[in-house]
């Protein structure tokens, strides 16, 4: 934003896009006009809880993760890269039927050279098992706190989602202090963006004509 001279803005993102805009949402509230959460809710990582186990059918949809924090892991995504994540797409988003060539648009920016680095960095400081960057360790206390989102929010989940289905119970509003809107899609998966671009064009437009 600084770089695009935009001072403030509505921000949306989708998974680890989402974790970015409900963190800037968080902490510099005075740059953010609304927010748009996809696929996860409430999308700042509790590491200090993260070695507390989950129930056992959210501990099996994590698998990759876990798997991620060994050598065997880095060395599967490395070699595997592209079917690694052809099978994530399709057992996270079971009733989305992509096509190869959608998929092949997105596979392309696995052959970036930090691709490996960045994704085994992400999975394995999440869960504390590496340090973060030194120079981000006031940000990571100020996160630690799980501070509340105050900034107009709206959350939006696939109903059909394969590794973080939501729950019945809103288990997130408690930590959104301003206007919040949580809508689960039914027949969308872990993809909101992609399998459901209009609702999630209509959440923006909704944030932009304010509350």
């Amino acid at each position: 934003m600084d770089s695009l001279y935009i001072e403030k803005a509505i921000l949306g993102g989708y998974d680890w896009g989402g974790r970015a805009a409900c963190i800037v949402a968080a902490l510099w509230p005075e740059r953010v006009i609304g927010l748009l959460s996809a696929g996860t809710g409430y999308n700042i990582q509790d590491i200090a809880g993260a070695a507390n186990p989950g129930k056992p059918d959210q501990e099996a949809r994590h698998w990759y993760q876990y798997y991620f924090h060994t050598e065997r892991g880095r060395k599967g995504l490395d070699e595997k890269r592209a079917e690694i994540a052809r099978f994530l797409w399709k057992t996270w988003s079971p009733s989305w039927h992509f096509s190869d060539e959608t998929f092949e648009r997105s596979a392309a920016s696995f052959n970036n050279p930090d691709f490996v680095d960045v994704v085994i960095h992400s999975y394995r400081h999440r869960y504390g098992v590496i340090g973060g960057d030194p120079a981000y360790a006031e940000i990571e206390a100020r996160l630690a706190r799980q501070p509340d989102i105050a900034v107009p929010s709206i959350v939006v989940l696939g109903a059909d989602d394969g590794v973080d289905p939501p729950s019945q119970k809103d288990e997130d509003t408690q930590k959104f202090a301003g206007f919040y809107d949580r809508r689960v899609l039914p027949g969308v998966g872990h993809n909101v963006p992609q399998e459901a671009p209009t609702s999630f064009a209509d959440a923006i437009r909704k944030l932009s004509e304010g509350n």
